[in-house]
């Protein structure tokens, strides 16, 4: 069993910045595992933001978020990161960090396979205002 915690969530002004948290634990079990994050807003389906490969320099961002979203890794303290910066009213969410343990063929960096994935943690709001 995957276990991922997930803080860092608040309240911002559009154009504000915030960084996500995701703790991870019980993953190493699985060998190589994908994790990112998903979010849903109010009224809106789940979507990809950002995922990889634990351990791989590659990562895969949906298109409202390039370039404005970076995830990042630590995995001496198994922790996910994900930067958000000049955020938009669009961004206000609950984000959830996922993870799911890789399959042979499966690209990690793909965003929409998120919302498949095995381990899901609580999530942490992120409410943006004009």
């Amino acid at each position: 069993q995957v276990q991922l915690v997930e803080s860092g969530g608040g309240s911002v002004e559009a154009g504000g910045s915030l960084r996500l948290s995701c703790a991870a634990t019980g993953y190493r079990r699985y060998g190589r595992v994908c994790i990112g994050w998903f979010r849903q807003g109010p009224g809106k389906e789940r979507e990809g933001v950002a995922s990889t490969l634990i351990g791989d320099g590659r990562m895969g961002y949906a298109d409202s978020v390039k370039g404005r979203f970076t995830l990042s890794q630590d995995t001496a303290l198994n922790m996910l990161y994900l930067q958000m910066t000049n955020l938009k009213t669009d961004d206000t969410a609950m984000y959830h960090c996922a993870a799911s343990p890789y399959l042979d063929g499966r690209d990690c960096t793909v965003v929409t396979d998120i919302k498949g994935y095995a381990f899901k943690g609580q999530g942490t709001q992120v409410t943006v205002s004009s």
